[in-house]
């Protein structure tokens, strides 16, 4: 790692940081993810050496590049392309909601990514504002793929945490062991949802309370999910609520602007089915109205994923 320069800190999380740097050799900008001890936690090097498996199977323009795994000191080292900002960065500078252009242009193209993945059976099972890169040319670049893994086979179930709570799927937190790749749709409805209000659909502070953010927005949870509710030991002593759910927390009344739009509203809608077996996947909501009706699908594969910058000042 000693060709490269540290140029500061750009993030840092439970497993590790990443660092922007400078290759001294050729002068390009990475980023550099350094692991903690990664030999000596298990946890932190499943999660490595699950990313490095995944980003070696998958390449695609929406999604980060890796350059270079290096392993040094008993650490792992992943070199990727940079980016120098994220989703949550713009939605903390446009507090109340990205402009709809560019809301599409950025849901297209996670949903490219998304597809690409689903494709190869892998699911991402993390998407949230942060994971989504934004490059100076308006592209998106999905990242952070140490919580991905390869779609469960018959018979086999998942067994580690997954998703940041605010975009984690009912399936999810009542602990179904045999999702699939809808947990990343609902996910996607959520940070829509979120890119044009400026606000998290569902800032719940613990599982059962965001079970009741969803319950009271959106209905109630799968016969089959509430009986994996009940049998969970994580929620004994603890009730579902009943009635929860009524016309004065829809989707439509807490959001009257978003439902003048009707295309994008409708998008939101069909990400977020109750149940998992509802809701569509990524190629069929890239054929949605909401981007075929100007033209706009057509015009992204054969231009490629670009939007303009915004005014100047602005991410």
């Amino acid at each position: 790692m000693e060709k490269y320069e540290n140029l500061g800190l750009v993030g840092e999380g439970s497993y590790g940081m990443v660092m922007k740097c400078r290759n001294r050799e050729t002068g390009k900008i990475v980023a550099v993810k350094k692991f903690l001890e990664s030999e000596d936690d298990k946890s932190v090097k499943k999660i490595a050496l699950r990313e490095i498996k995944m980003l070696k199977q998958l390449r695609h323009e929406n999604l980060v590049s890796l350059l270079e795994v290096c392993k040094r000191r008993r650490r792992w080292y992943l070199v990727f392309e940079f980016v120098d900002r994220n989703l949550l960065d713009e939605l903390e500078f446009h507090s109340s909601g990205l402009e709809k252009s560019r809301c599409r242009a950025y849901l297209y193209q996670i949903l490219r990514a998304l597809s690409y993945c689903h494709q190869h059976n892998i699911i991402h099972r993390d998407v949230k504002p942060e994971n989504v890169l934004v490059s100076q040319q308006g592209v998106v670049k999905l990242c952070d793929f140490g919580f991905a893994r390869t779609l469960a086979l018959p018979g086999e179930a998942y067994t580690d945490y997954v998703a940041t709570r605010w975009y984690r799927a009912p399936e999810l937190l009542v602990g179904d062991p045999k999702y699939g790749k809808a947990v990343d749709i609902w996910a996607v409805g959520c940070l829509f949802m979120e890119m044009l209000s400026g606000e998290p659909l569902f800032p719940g502070d613990s599982d059962i309370d965001q079970l009741y953010h969803i319950i009271r927005c959106i209905g109630s949870l799968t016969p089959r999910h509430q009986e994996m509710f009940y049998r969970n030991p994580l929620f004994s002593g603890v009730s579902l609520p009943e009635n929860l759910h009524s016309n004065t927390h829809t989707l439509n009344m807490r959001f009257p602007t978003l439902t003048q739009s009707a295309a994008s509203f409708a998008k939101c809608q069909e990400c977020l089915q109750i149940d998992p077996d509802n809701r569509p996947c990524c190629v069929d909501l890239q054929q949605h109205e909401y981007f075929t009706k100007d033209g706009f699908n057509v015009s992204q594969v054969s231009s490629g994923p670009k939007l303009q910058r915004g005014r100047e000042g602005e991410p």
